[in-house]
């Protein structure tokens, strides 16, 4: 499946335009990972654990997108943004949407 951020797909055509598919998740913070960005947040530095939460995030939430749009009948996912907002203290959520659609590869 392609995805991509813009709305063209260089060298294809879209044929048809299958409609808005999205995948998200909520995460919860672990008490470890607060302990640790607690540390942080006196010395400065980079929160991997925060990192390696949203970078968890990101992926499910792209996969179960790409999966809405395969049930479509979509072979691509044009426009793909994120999005995140805040669910309640401690929780979020990661949104991955876009627009599915049908590709064809042109000619040369």
């Amino acid at each position: 499946m392609i995805v991509i951020s813009t709305e063209t797909i260089p060298g294809w055509k879209i044929t048809e335009v299958k409609g808005l598919v999205q995948g998200n998740t909520v995460r919860a913070k672990h008490i470890g990972r607060d302990i640790a960005a607690g540390f942080k947040n006196i010395v400065g530095g980079e929160l991997k654990g925060y990192t390696e939460l949203l970078t968890e995030a990101r992926r499910e939430a792209l996969e179960r997108m790409m999966s809405q749009a395969k049930e479509l009948g979509g072979n691509a996912v044009v426009n793909l943004r994120y999005a995140t907002s805040m669910i309640t203290s401690g929780a979020a959520e990661m949104m991955a949407y876009g627009t599915a659609v049908v590709a064809v590869k042109e000619q040369e």
